[in-house]
């Protein structure tokens, strides 16, 4: 059974504290903290990612306080905001009049502020400890807590969710953070891909030193804790193994039921689109200590361990930005996804500031009946006719003939389909696809979608102007079946293992080879990561041959990330019958530094 809470054990560090659950531990470790200070108020910051519970866990530490001989009191970085409106105009060139795109924002956690909040607060706060009569426990919370005093506390805590809590929490009412309203969950989404997570992220990568302790909150009924400095030994001891991200699994207008099945969803889940595994800025890392267990953002393993985990060329090429992701997009018993475009380089960093172009690719795990993927365009397409049509489409709500201006090639399991930026493209229903592309995901313009709805009842948002900025009209049925459908070529073979090249061009930073694996496959990271993904057979092992008693082991669908700090390594065959795994990584191929020409 595909594992959906696969777990990363801790493999070497020695933890100072160690992991603790609950409430209980974590009420202990703060007044503990505070009864070791002499002074008459002490100050403790709870600060934290937005979405995170703050108020479950301050309804616990008032009486627990009290009944440790503090008063308490406490104040919130909310009334230091800048109102709803005024953070939409101070933001209004980052979230834009776009239904789905904005430009990523460059600011600081103190945009979020008003003007002089941080001497305004301090000069509350210095009162307030001045007066206080009886020995105090003073609280201040909310994201952007330490910001706003300044640092000056006696104990801080940084309570943490992940990106798949907060899209789920949004979806039940949360709102983006200092916002009054929001418009739907798309205006959500770009607004927290926009501004909150380069906002809250950064100051979350900047200070996560600066405090003392670190709590999982993606369970608030039970949160687990380590210190800091224990946290950043995890990060160091998990970036050196292999690791499996946490699945997140969503439902879409197109989605198929192939992932429900093997991942063993609700029956009651109306379908599952995507699968991404790994991506990085959206996917989290469980960590266990024996029974223990914590989340962790893959961020703040990037953030703290990139030089492991992807080595020394991919970070002089990408600094800590993970590049390369996994996804599945399932439309088994679905339906076809938009008819798209992804935008160059240049593009999408002068029109929207994201630091990587989004270049894809297509592998067919799995297909039924006569299942299509669209790529490129027919011979005869003309760009002004094809524009035409799409966009009276768009007034009118009319379906088009679609392919009589991009082109259908019939999918087989195992093909690859190479997806420069560019490229028109789409799966067509009944394909169970493993993307392969590069980390970006957002930016996909939407020529036509069959006039229908999405799953909240919305018209899905077109992109018919950015998609025509973007389409290569070169790339038409001929060349795309001369340069995007390449056959696997032999690179290497081991006894009756073997491995192929499926993909790789000098405008795709990423690589694609299979592995066909009988019995046992060695290899090397050379300083770079790899991604496998077991997309034939029943299940595997990852051996370290420096240390034999260092494994993993994986099943049909599941995705490794093997660290570039890894070494050599073997792949075993552990089922009956012969299997494939698709390897993935930064191509040699590509030199082109991404750090130097963001910096520019």
């Amino acid at each position: 059974m595909f594992e959906t809470r696969p777990l990363n054990p801790i493999r070497k560090a020695m933890l100072e504290n160690g992991i603790e659950q609950g409430y209980e531990a974590l009420l202990k470790r703060v007044i503990s903290q505070a009864q070791d200070i002499s002074s008459n108020v002490v100050t403790l910051v709870i600060d934290g990612t937005h979405g995170a519970d703050f108020q479950a866990l301050l309804k616990r530490l008032i009486p627990f306080a009290e009944e440790h001989g503090f008063r308490f009191a406490a104040a919130d970085v909310y009334g230091y905001l800048k109102s709803g409106t005024e953070l939409r105009q101070h933001f209004h060139r980052n979230i834009t009049d776009n239904r789905a795109f904005g430009y990523v924002s460059e600011a600081k956690i103190d945009d979020y502020f008003w003007s002089g909040a941080q001497r305004i607060f301090m000069e509350y706060a210095d009162e307030f400890v001045e007066n206080a009569s009886a020995r105090t426990l003073f609280v201040i919370f909310g994201p952007g807590a330490l910001w706003l005093c300044d640092g000056r506390c006696d104990g801080s805590l940084f309570l943490d969710v992940s990106r798949e809590y907060q899209e789920i929490a949004h979806k039940e009412g949360l709102l983006n953070f200092g916002l009054s309203w929001n418009a739907d969950a798309v205006e959500k989404y770009k607004i927290a891909y926009f501004v909150e997570w380069p906002l809250m992220e950064g100051y979350r990568k900047e200070r996560l030193e600066s405090f003392d302790v670190y709590v999982d909150m993606n369970d608030p009924r039970c949160p687990v804790l380590l210190t800091v400095r224990d946290l950043l030994a995890v990060i160091d001891d998990i970036a050196r193994f292999p690791l499996r991200v946490k699945p997140f699994m969503m439902p879409g207008v197109w989605g198929g039921q192939y992932l429900k099945q093997i991942a063993g969803l609700p029956e009651n889940m109306v379908n599952c689109a995507w699968n991404f595994e790994p991506i990085a800025p959206e996917n989290s890392v469980l960590v266990s200590k024996g029974n223990q267990v914590v989340e962790i953002p893959f961020l703040l393993v990037m953030a703290y361990a990139h030089m492991d985990m992807i080595g020394a060329r991919n970070v002089q090429l990408f600094g800590d930005y993970f590049p390369v992701r996994f996804d599945f997009l399932d439309t088994m018993d679905g339906d076809n996804l938009s008819c798209q475009v992804h935008p160059k380089q240049a593009y999408v960093r002068e029109r929207f500031n994201e630091f990587m172009e989004q270049q894809e690719s297509y592998y067919i795990m799995e297909k039924q009946g006569d299942a299509k993927v669209y790529l490129g365009l027919t011979e005869d397409c003309a760009p002004e006719l094809f524009r035409a049509a799409a966009e009276q489409s768009q007034a009118t709500g009319e379906p088009i003939p679609f392919t009589d201006y991009v082109q259908e090639w019939t999918s087989e399991k195992g093909d690859l389909y190479l997806i420069p930026t560019g490229t028109v493209h789409c799966s067509g229903k009944n394909n169970f696809v493993l993307e392969i592309s590069a980390t970006t995901w957002w930016f996909t313009f939407k020529i036509y979608d069959y006039v229908r709805k999405d799953l909240d009842g919305k018209p899905r948002p077109m992109n018919i102007e950015h998609a025509f900025e973007n389409i290569d009209f070169t790339r038409k049925e001929d060349w795309v079946r001369d340069h995007l459908i390449p056959g696997p070529k032999l690179l290497n073979q081991q006894g009756s293992n073997m491995e192929y090249v499926l993909g790789e061009r000098e405008d795709l930073l990423f690589y694609v080879n299979r592995i066909h694996l009988t019995d046992r496959w060695e290899d090397e990271t050379d300083d770079e990561f790899v991604l496998l993904n077991l997309v034939e057979g029943e299940c595997v092992r990852i051996v370290s041959l420096n240390d034999e008693t260092v494994y993993v082991e994986f099943r049909y669908a599941e995705s490794y990330i093997i660290p570039a700090s890894f070494g050599a390594y073997a792949i075993v065959n552990l089922g009956s019958t012969p299997c494939k795994l698709i390897k993935a990584g930064v191509s040699k191929k590509w030199n082109i530094s991404l750090v130097d020409i963001n910096a520019r």
